[in-house]
């Protein structure tokens, strides 16, 4: 009985560093995706129109992301006229 509950805690604690791993490629991969989907849709609007409460989130957001990635992060390329 301790035989089995050690390997199985064992096998538990080996298993959590792919665990954390696999969650941070499938993040990645989802925002790989979501990205092209971005892209794709600005190919077939001519212009976005974004509203007070969009700015507001993307400013928000701003601050998490480092300067030298809001190029390809942010859609906003200018200020609106």
């Amino acid at each position: 009985m301790i035989l089995s509950t050690v390997y199985t805690v064992t096998r538990r604690l080996l298993s959590l560093p792919a665990l954390l791993l696999r969650r941070d490629v499938s993040k990645d991969s989802e925002l790989l995706v979501l990205r092209h989907e971005n892209a794709v849709l600005r190919r077939h609007v001519p212009r976005m129109r974004y509203e007070p409460a969009d700015r507001l989130w993307f400013a928000a957001l701003s601050h998490l992301i480092p300067r030298h990635r809001w190029a390809q992060v942010f859609p906003m390329t200018g200020p609106s006229p």
